[in-house]
């Protein structure tokens, strides 16, 4: 498809769909075609665009890297089962599929794709509205790192509110010896068993950890694109570059919280009865206490290597399905458009 520099196209020439307004054109070099088409594109995609190439973004990276966070969840398991101990992710996934079955590590897929699509549709609409309105109040020309980091934390407030259930059923599915067979039967027994409040127990926690998280992680993306890519052209290259560097540094740096958040979600039992503790643990302070007290400072770092594992690769090609449908959707509007 070739996007004409005529009409809609060449009022739009240096723009970028980012909302930021800096001119692309002074000395930046020669540019292929897909960049000159990407910044004659309007300055902000249209709500649903957002929505639409978000929810493409979260289902495709979730389900490609599901197996690694199966092995992810395994791993920081405080107190793993002898016959679930691993030292390696690529260990790990082998040991699971020669012991449990070839599907096993994608067991609770389904829900998770069900939680990204929405969550991630809300997470990039709300980010990229937030950071073109916040870009304007603190920095009217270029990108304002505090608007990023202020827009990712208020993405991430509704992401959470509906990936947290999923995130409830996925990790107590992906748990060893689980024994919930199916989605379906894992929400029942939970909400039967525990109440509706389980599926939001770690919410608080999942928040400490997803805002200090979502911050580093946009921030940093938004400064490797200034670097890497200055004229903010649809380059792929770029986008997983930037996506899988952000992520893995975002992964690393906030591993103790997710640590905390998968003993709240999967409420594990041996680690319950090692620690003496009756009943259920809520709260991200008493989730620190228990691993403290079970593990010590190691206990805060079980699973990094499969974190960043799964994160630097999530993360890259989330940004690059993400930039490519918002290019390609704003792109077949502005072709469908009746000329006047």
């Amino acid at each position: 498809m070739e996007l004409r520099r005529g009409g809609v196209g060449s009022q739009a020439v240096g723009r970028r769909m980012d909302g930021d307004s800096r001119d692309g054109g002074g000395g930046g070099g020669c540019k292929d075609g897909g960049s000159e088409d990407y910044e004659n594109l309007p300055t902000s995609a249209s709500l649903s665009t957002h929505m639409t190439a978000g929810a493409m973004a979260g289902i495709l990276e979730h389900s490609v890297m599901y197996p690694v966070d199966s092995v992810k969840t395994r791993m920081q398991s405080l107190n793993p089962d002898p016959k679930a101990q691993y030292t390696s992710v690529y260990g790990a996934l082998k040991k699971i599929i020669r012991t449990e079955g070839f599907w096993r590590p994608l067991r609770g897929l389904n829900v998770m794709v069900m939680g990204a699509g929405p969550a991630h549709a809300l997470y990039f609409a709300c980010y990229e509205n937030m950071k073109r309105t916040l870009n304007a109040v603190f920095h009217h020309q270029g990108n304002s790192h505090l608007a990023n980091g202020i827009a990712g934390s208020m993405a991430t407030l509704l992401h959470d509110a509906v990936m947290n259930p999923a995130e409830v059923v996925k990790q107590r599915m992906q748990m060893y010896n689980s024994p919930h067979r199916s989605a379906l039967s894992c929400v029942w027994t939970v909400w039967r068993t525990e109440g509706l409040g389980a599926f939001y127990r770690s919410y608080t926690t999942q928040l400490t950890m997803n805002i200090p998280f979502q911050s580093i992680h946009f921030i940093t993306y938004e400064f490797l694109q200034e670097q890497v890519n200055p004229h903010r052209g649809y380059n792929p290259q770029s986008h997983i570059i930037s996506g899988g560097l952000a992520g893995a540094l975002a992964a690393a740096a906030t591993t103790p919280l997710d640590v905390c958040k998968t003993l709240l979600n999967t409420q594990e039992n041996m680690a319950l009865n090692l620690a003496n503790i009756s009943g259920r643990l809520s709260g991200m302070a008493n989730a620190f206490r228990m691993v403290y007290q079970l593990n010590g400072l190691p206990g805060y770092f079980k699973g990094m290597q499969a974190r960043v594992i799964y994160q630097m690769p999530s993360t890259a090609i989330s940004w690059s399905v993400y930039e490519f449908f918002k290019y390609f959707l704003t792109k077949h509007k502005l072709e469908n458009r009746t000329p006047y």
